[in-house]
């Protein structure tokens, strides 16, 4: 059996995670959307901590990772964990890794004493939307998701 770890990112792991994040937007059909640096990742992680990445390992090889943050919920009036991202290599798929990396993040939420703990699903992903609701996650029905960019505010 392989031997797997899931840890926090180092430091020095700046680049790996925003390889992983340029991997899940390749996936998702999303890479002309990717304007993070390794610079704004290093920044938001280990300077401003303004977000938090888990890394998986198998053999001491990357496979996979997540990156979430903390909100709130004022109907809770506690704080929420946010995951941004997950992601598993294709070749590192069916064995686990994800639900490991969810479980490390759900064990996280219960140290933190969290509300709840949140994130989206592209809807023609059925694939991610079956493992979430075999974990028993619930999708939200009757709420849209609204943005307003870097752009559009700069606007207002």
């Amino acid at each position: 059996m392989a031997d797997f770890l899931i840890r926090p990112a180092r430091e020095d792991e700046s680049g790996l995670v925003l390889d992983f994040i340029k991997q899940i937007a390749a996936y998702e059909k999303l890479s002309h959307l990717v304007e993070a640096t390794e610079h704004k990742i290093h920044e938001s992680l280990f300077v401003n901590h303004d977000a938090k990445a888990i890394i998986a390992f198998e053999n001491d090889i990357p496979v996979g990772f997540a990156l979430y943050y903390y909100n709130f919920s004022t109907f809770k009036g506690k704080k929420g964990l946010y995951l941004e991202d997950l992601f598993v290599k294709e070749e590192h798929r069916h064995k686990g890794y994800g639900k490991a990396l969810i479980t490390y993040l759900i064990r996280q939420a219960s140290i933190e004493k969290v509300g709840r703990m949140e994130w989206t699903c592209l809807d023609w992903n059925q694939t991610a939307a079956q493992f979430y609701l075999s974990l028993g996650a619930k999708p939200m029905d009757g709420w849209t998701i609204f943005r307003l960019d870097e752009k559009d505010l700069g606007q207002l």
